[in-house]
């Protein structure tokens, strides 16, 4: 059976691997700026984890037995465990707005007599990885420094100058210090002795702070130290609940808000060197496309349950997207600089930003920001670069890419431009605003709309077994395909607006792809959404797609059963089990899955 996970982080720092069988931290993470993506810092894989609570009685490491795990605000992981003599509670807490993260080990005495124990952690630094999209070895070096700053230790990585830095401290001095280092690889143990008496409980806490280098990492932990464990826990808390989303559908609560906070602390975070907020398809390694940008994945996806949850979140996301990012919209993937990663046109990518803008605005009432020149320019620049991909006789507009990133069988989708006739919706009222950037006005941008429209039901509507559907895509010379995919479905029309959901057409078309014939409907099964040939099981975006548009009895039906990837999202399921099978850790689907709840639901007020 495969290891299971209980992902946690903050804004700083990601801990996407701690593990469900005995509560070590196999790899921790940050954002770097001037690496253009993660940085992790790993233990040894299958060997020795880079933090593991330990322990100790008489020289021997007690075995626990199976961990019973939680998560307090949704969260917060914690885990217990017990022997005949005594109960432990581990918790790891990467409190809201610190450079770091705490370990904290509660110890029962459950025996008639007094217990001698050592307890804290031990681990090895093995090797620091560059992850994008594929994890790829840094070549420095490996540094263990004695800091003055807390009179113990600090680990720093260097090139020709620092690149990061973290570092120990702990609410009482270990009696066990012990740390050694051959060639690249730093082995440590930090043991702190204690005397339980029956009935009683003790505490050992170590704080790990990170920074650019030693004394910023120092000073992170010395930070925590000195507010204290539970001023951090509470502060926490109350950011977390603050932000909670209550259905009123009640058995959707912990699903819904734990993959709210995996969203907001795995598709968004802070990088380490500059600072800065960025937006990324998943900040966990396990996603097989970490730690870069996409339009479509971030705006469309994420951004939704991000502005529910946070606004000035969302805020600071839209305006790294009309900085960073608007160079090069539209643009398969870029780094998290906006450089770019994988070349290729997609349509929905170049449409996203202006969705997800008028989202916000909607939500927010403050049409202010239209004035602000970074925004004015990228709303101008998506506005100019839709213009290249028009189909002058058609009024169609083209993709090279189809949503799943994977090639197109025809330029012409029907979802990407019912993305674009909202877009154009979007364009004529922002041009009454911005008539120095939009030149065009109002009158020309609703005119293309309702040319967009028409072309679609013109050209896109296809008879198939005797009835109109929605053709999947469409070429310049009349050939066409049958067809759907999760990331940019059919079944999302009448969500966008663009037609009612008992429109004919578009009944015939869910017809189609729900049918036992197609090939991707997974009909008749537990789990009967929506695959395709990228991924061909159900996939978790199809689950959102469907509760957006109206299959809620379904979703209900097969809850009990929707492991996914240990209540994370995941990009798809076993059809009969609900176990993730591919996509592990999948941040921004894990938004759009949230903000689907929330959408089905509904929300307390």
């Amino acid at each position: 059976m495969s290891e299971k996970y209980w992902p946690t982080g903050n804004e700083w720092v990601a801990i996407p691997t701690l593990r469900a069988s005995d509560a070590a931290i196999e790899s921790l993470n940050f954002l770097h700026m001037g690496l253009k993506g993660l940085v992790e810092v790993c233990g040894e894989t299958g060997q020795a984890p880079l933090l593991q609570p330990i322990i100790r009685s008489q020289g021997c490491d007690l075995d626990l037995g199976p961990l019973t795990w939680r998560r307090t605000s949704y969260w917060i992981p914690a885990w217990s465990g017990q022997t005949n003599d005594l109960f432990c509670e581990g918790l790891v807490l990467a409190p809201i707005g610190e450079r770091g993260f705490a370990v904290r080990l509660q110890i029962e005495n459950l025996s008639a007599t007094g217990l001698e124990l050592q307890v804290g952690t031990q681990g090895v630094w093995h090797q620091t990885l560059q992850t994008i999209n594929e994890s790829k070895p840094l070549r420095g070096q490996a540094i263990v420094t004695e800091s003055a700053w807390n009179q113990g230790i600090a680990f720093e990585y260097a090139g020709t100058q620092a690149l990061f830095a973290f570092a120990p401290m702990f609410d009482q001095q270990p009696d066990i210090l012990e740390v050694s280092q051959i060639g690249q690889h730093v082995h440590y143990t930090f043991l702190k002795n204690l005397t339980i008496q029956p009935g009683m409980k003790q505490t050992v806490i170590q704080y790990w702070g990170l920074g650019y280098e030693e004394v910023s990492a120092v000073t992170a932990a010395k930070e925590m130290l000195r507010h204290g464990f539970e001023t951090l826990y509470q502060r926490s808390i109350d950011w977390l609940n603050q932000r909670v989303q209550k259905s009123r559908y009640a058995p959707v609560n912990s699903l819904m808000n734990t993959n709210l906070f995996f969203n907001l602390f795995y598709a968004s975070g802070l990088t380490l060197d500059t600072e800065e907020r960025v937006l990324v398809t998943s900040r966990s390694p396990r996603y097989y496309v970490s730690a870069a940008y996409w339009d479509r994945d971030s705006l469309l996806w994420s951004f939704p349950s991000m502005l529910l949850a946070d606004a000035e979140m969302a805020r600071e996301a839209l305006d790294y997207v009309f900085t960073r990012q608007i160079r090069n919209v539209g643009i398969h993937s870029r780094f998290i600089d906006g450089t770019v990663l994988e070349p290729g046109f997609e349509l929905d990518e170049l449409c996203a930003p202006l969705l997800a803008l008028d989202r916000y605005i909607r939500s927010s009432k403050d049409r202010k920001i239209l004035k602000d020149a970074r925004y004015a320019n990228g709303i101008a620049k998506i506005s100019r670069e839709l213009t290249r991909w028009r189909h002058a006789r058609l009024g169609l507009y083209e993709t090279f890419l189809q949503p799943t990133d994977d090639e197109i069988v025809h330029p012409f989708l029907t979802y990407n431009n019912v993305l674009v006739w909202k877009t154009m919706q979007i364009l004529a009222d922002y041009s009454v605003d911005l008539p120095d950037f939009l030149p065009q006005g109002y009158e020309h941008y609703l005119a293309e709309a309702s040319h967009v429209a028409a072309a679609i039901r013109q050209h896109c509507v296809k008879s198939y077994q005797g009835r109109e559907i929605f053709a999947w895509s469409i070429d310049a010379t009349g050939n066409w395909n049958v067809y759907d995919e999760p990331p940019g479905s059919l079944l999302l029309l009448p969500y966008l607006g663009f037609c009612e959901p008992g429109d004919p057409v578009y009944l015939n078309t869910v017809d189609v792809i729900r049918d036992p014939g197609y090939e991707y409907s997974f009909h008749g099964c537990i789990f009967a959404e929506i695959g395709c040939s990228h991924a061909p099981h159900p996939w978790v975006l199809s689950m959102a797609n469907s509760l957006l548009s109206g299959r809620i009895e379904e979703f209900v039906n097969y809850l009990p059963d929707l492991k996914m990837d240990n209540g994370i999202a995941c990009e798809s399921v076993d059809e009969h089990t609900g176990e993730s099978v591919t996509g592990d850790a999948f941040a921004t689907c894990a938004g759009f899955l949230v903000y689907a709840m929330a959408q089905a639901f509904g929300l307390e007020a």
